[in-house]
């Protein structure tokens, strides 16, 4: 259904498949949720979007690939130290934007949970339990428990990877 041949890909009510994550969110957001969740006021939507765009270019972009592929992908005889430890340090730089942000307020866009922490919350359950080197990140942290108390967080974000642990795709 994506001329990627990846996923995710969502047909909602019959209609034509929508891939690419952002669009996918957006559309949901739009169709399903609150409008605490996705506001209906351009200039509200746009510091939701503002935050789920920069979680995705500068979180999990800088995680997913070059962090938890390395870490946990890998296979042991092919882990790159430097280049983990390298790709660390550019995520952490980004993180302290986040850690900043979040000593004035609960949730990336402000006071209520949003498609924005969606976009970045997802990255984290893999992000706090993976070993690896963080720096003290309090608000991060406290913001991360926050998301571990939300039930769907834990039913659908913090799940077992194992299956993934030295198994590179091929």
């Amino acid at each position: 259904m994506n001329p990627n041949r990846t996923v995710p890909v969502l047909k909602d009510n019959g209609g034509e498949a929508l891939w690419e994550t952002g669009a996918i969110l957006r559309y949901l957001a739009d169709r399903y949720g609150p409008s605490s969740f996705w506001p209906k006021t351009p200039a509200e939507r746009a510091q939701v979007d503002k935050w789920a765009e920069w979680a995705k270019l500068n979180v999990a972009l800088l995680f997913t690939g070059p962090v938890f592929w390395r870490v946990v992908r890998t296979p042991e005889a092919d882990k790159d130290p430097g280049a983990i430890a390298s790709a660390l340090r550019a995520l952490h730089a980004n993180l302290l934007i986040a850690e900043e942000h979040l000593q004035h307020s609960t949730w990336l866009s402000g006071d209520s949970f949003t498609l924005a922490d969606i976009q970045m919350g997802h990255v984290l359950y893999r992000y706090f339990d993976i070993d690896i080197a963080r720096p003290k990140l309090p608000n991060l942290r406290r913001y991360y428990e926050r998301l571990m108390e939300r039930p769907a967080y834990l039913a659908h974000v913090a799940i077992s990877y194992e299956e993934l642990r030295g198994a590179l795709p091929g």
